[in-house]
């Protein structure tokens, strides 16, 4: 235990929570000197503190000097980063200090290549559910629009993209009409819970008509290498918007964390771009409409076979003295009464969807082809524990119009609009493929393929497919689990709360729980 003088006390109580203890964090002290902090920790003897006191902040330091920001201590912990990340190259200290970066009015497809970045990085994004995308402060609808997409026709991307605008907002209030007709507030439900739930409803049922050009906001938290990657993927995209994007992300995350990103524009962080540019995929010929709409599907591609045997060897292996061949012989001479009885006290006693079961579950993997609408994709895409990839976005596989739609005032409305870009696509297509996905509605159709292990399928099904979920997204998990308990029934058993219903106001018992939330919160008040 070191000891400190009352003055070294009094400057480490600015920055650390607690001198007293061995556990404590770190607090008003820049993202980068935090990260050189632990990276110059693992090559010393010396305590946290003790670094913090000796290393990183001036001899002359104040107690009652700069409270956020000491200019030596930030140039020495640059002056250790150049080192250790542009002399000897290792990446993992660039793990240690994270940054939080808002991204505003960026298109849709541009949140999806972002967020596509899943190790390291933690976004968030405006929902569709609960905002309603409404023109902005100029009088437009929020699309994104550069010098390629507005040189079509005669203003002809403006005018599809303001249609499928000026249809969602001339539904929206109709809508709201409609579903509270249709679902009256009953007494047990509040006036709050009551409209936010229909609100959420309407703008679930036509953010199908969104376009993947829609501007949104989202903000994310990543660490330095995370930041650096994203930077040169975007650079690598070939749409303009991603490259400028990646620009104004190196430009801002250099003025926080400058050693981390620095090497996104040095010769290494060129060559790598370099590299990333000369990845090129095969350019086939594409299939004409009518031989590739597809109804959304759920299609299990591959699975391990012999996953049973496999989970259970990785469940003795943990608890046993013996090697993985020994394991799995001693698996394999067990009686299937011996065998379950194993995998029940494994598995354990599952109270809710967060009680997961251990990591043997992580060693049997599946891998699925999934057809759905775009929204469905945007909501599924944030998994992170898995690895998946999509098409292109196209008109090509059809579009879904919500079965509450059907029949009735709204359907031709909605249908028409969506028809209403097939022609721009195919004329955005001819000349690049990669631009025509920014005319694409969210309800459109998609393929994109999943492979992930049974550990986070149970994350997937169970969360996707509570009440409160978007149907679209709920049909997929349902269907993800289903495939799963046709092929192994006795690893699906223990997948208790996935939830197979359907229900009408998705949103209402999650706003009667806030609702009790709020009176509870104001009681302790």
């Amino acid at each position: 235990m070191d000891n400190f003088n009352e003055n070294e006390k009094k400057i480490l109580s600015r920055f650390i929570t607690n001198i007293d203890s061995d556990i404590f964090a770190l607090i008003n002290l820049p993202e980068v000197v935090k990260g050189a902090l632990f990276a110059r920790y693992s090559r010393s003897s010396k305590s946290l503190k003790r670094l913090l006191l000796d290393e990183f902040l001036s001899k002359d330091y104040k107690p009652e000097g700069h409270l956020i920001y000491d200019e030596e201590a930030i140039k020495k912990a640059e002056a250790f980063y150049d080192r250790v990340l542009l002399g000897f190259g290792d990446d993992s200290v660039a793990e240690l200090s994270g940054v939080h970066i808002a991204f505003e009015n960026i298109s849709n497809l541009a949140t999806k290549e972002i967020e596509d970045r899943r190790i390291g990085l933690s976004p968030l994004e405006k929902s569709s559910r609960y905002v309603y995308f409404g023109k902005d402060e100029n009088g437009k609808w929020p699309y994104y629009r550069d010098e390629f997409l507005l040189s079509f026709g005669n203003g002809e991307y403006e005018k599809i993209m303001d249609g499928l605008f000026e249809t969602y907002s001339e539904l929206y209030p109709k809508l709201k009409e409609y579903l509270m007709e249709k679902y009256p507030k009953d007494e047990n439900t509040s006036d709050r819970a009551y409209k936010t739930t229909i609100k959420a409803k309407a703008l679930d049922l036509l953010r199908g008509l969104l376009p993947a050009s829609t501007l949104t906001n989202m903000g994310a938290f990543g660490n330095g290498r995370t930041m650096e990657y994203l930077i040169l993927k975007l650079k690598a995209n070939p749409l303009k918007e991603m490259n400028q994007i990646g620009d104004k992300a190196y430009n801002e995350l250099y003025k926080v964390i400058p050693s981390f990103v620095k090497r996104a524009k040095d010769r290494h962080g060129e060559a790598f771009l370099e590299y990333l540019k000369s990845v090129k995929l095969p350019e086939l010929e594409k299939q004409e409409n009518e031989t590739k709409i597809q109804e959304p599907h759920v299609k299990l591609i591959h699975y391990d076979k012999d996953s049973y045997n496999k989970i259970l060897s990785a469940i003795v292996f943990s608890s046993s003295s013996m090697d993985m061949t020994e394991c799995k012989a001693y698996i394999d001479g067990l009686s299937e009464n011996e065998k379950e009885k194993i995998l029940l006290n494994y598995v354990g006693i599952r109270k809710n969807r967060r009680h997961k079961p251990g990591r043997a579950f992580e060693n049997v993997y599946y891998t699925f082809e999934i057809v759905a609408n775009f929204g469905a994709y945007r909501d599924l895409q944030r998994h992170r524990i898995l690895t998946q990839e999509r098409q292109l976005l196209n008109v090509d596989l059809g579009y879904d119009v919500p079965e509450e739609l059907k029949g009735t005032e709204f359907e031709k409305p909605f249908v028409d609009a969506l028809e209403s870009v097939k022609d721009l696509y195919k004329k955005i297509y001819e000349k690049n493929k990669h631009y025509a996905q920014y005319v694409v509605p969210f309800a459109y159709r998609l393929r994109w393929y999943i492979t992930l292990n049974l550990r986070e399928a149970y994350h997937l099904c169970e969360l996707r497919s509570v009440k409160q979920g978007h149907p679209d997204y709920r049909v997929v998990a349902q269907d993800i689990y289903q495939n799963i308990k046709n092929v192994h029934p006795q690893l699906a058993k223990y997948m208790i709360f996935v939830d197979m219903n359907k229900y009408d106001l998705e949103r209402i018992d999650a706003e009667r729980k806030i609702d009790k939330k709020i009176k509870e919160a104001g009681e302790i008040i």
